[in-house]
C-alpha cells in the first residue's frame, strides 16, 4: 500500500492553518526584542480596556499567541487536540467548539473583571494580559472527553476537572477560573444537537460518506 502523508493534513486544513499561524506568530516574536514583545502581547490582550474600547478583534487575535507554557508544547498539544477534534467532526465542529471556549470564556471571565472594577473590589485590571491559547484548548479537550468512550466521560473528564481545580486553588487566578469556564463550556457544546444529532449522538464522529472512505481504501491499496 502507497503511504500517502499529504491525506492526514487534507483532512485538517483548520487545524493545520492555525497551526501554522502559531508557529509564524510564535517565530516572528522570538525574533523581536523584549519591549516589542510585550507591546504586541500587551495590544492584542482582550482585556476590559480594550473591549469597552471596541476592539473586539482582540477576542481572535489574542488566539494567535501561546502564552504560559514552552511554545513548542502549546502548539503541539493544539495540533493534537484540535486536529483531533476536526478529523472526528469536521473543520466547522472541530474549529466551531475551539473558538466557542476560547471567546465564550474569555467574556465571561473579562465580564467578571467589568463586575469586579463597577464593584471596586481591588484587583480588577482593566489592562490586565490576557492572550493565550488555553480556553479553547480545554473547551476542546473537554468536548472530546465527553463524547469518548465510556471511561474517557468516567475518569478522563473529572481527572482534567480536578487538575484545573487544584491549579485554580493554588494560584487563585483569573486565568485559572477561566480554564474551569472552559472546561463547562465545552461539556455544554458536546451536549448540543450540533454535535449529539444522529442515532446514540456519535453520528458526528462517523464519516459522512463510508462509500467515499471505502474506495479510497481500495485505491490505496491498488495503488
Amino acid at each position: 500500500m502507497r503511504i500517502r502523508p499529504w491525506v492526514p493534513v487534507s483532512r485538517l486544513p483548520a487545524t493545520t492553518l492555525y497551526v501554522m499561524v502559531l508557529a509564524v506568530t510564535a517565530a516572528w516574536l522570538a525574533a523581536q526584542p523584549l519591549r516589542e514583545q510585550k507591546r504586541f502581547i500587551r495590544h492584542n490582550s482582550s482585556n476590559v480596556h480594550h473591549l469597552e474600547g471596541g476592539e473586539w478583534w482582540t477576542l481572535l487575535t489574542s488566539g494567535l499567541v501561546v502564552d504560559g507554557v514552552p511554545v513548542l508544547l502549546g502548539i503541539a498539544a493544539v495540533a493534537a487536540a484540535l486536529g483531533r477534534a476536526e478529523w472526528r467532526w469536521g473543520s466547522a465542529r472541530g474549529l466551531g467548539v475551539f473558538l466557542f471556549g476560547h471567546v465564550a470564556a474569555t467574556l465571561l471571565t473579562q465580564g467578571v473583571v467589568w463586575l469586579m472594577r463597577l464593584a471596586h473590589v481591588p484587583g480588577a485590571l482593566a489592562r490586565m494580559q490576557d492572550v493565550g491559547i488555553s480556553y479553547g484548548l480545554v473547551a476542546t479537550v473537554a468536548c472530546l472527553l465527553a463524547l469518548g468512550g465510556e471511561r474517557a466521560r468516567r475518569y478522563g473528564l473529572p481527572a482534567l476537572a480536578v487538575t484545573l481545580a487544584v491549579a485554580w486553588t493554588i494560584n487563585q487566578e483569573l486565568a485559572d477560573a477561566g480554564h474551569l469556564v472552559a472546561l463547562g463550556l465545552g461539556v455544554l457544546a458536546s451536549r448540543t444537537r450540533w454535535f449529539r444529532a444522529g442515532p446514540a449522538g456519535r453520528s458526528s464522529s462517523r464519516p459522512a460518506c463510508p462509500e467515499a472512505g471505502n474506495s479510497f481504501v481500495e485505491r490505496s491499496s491498488s495503488g
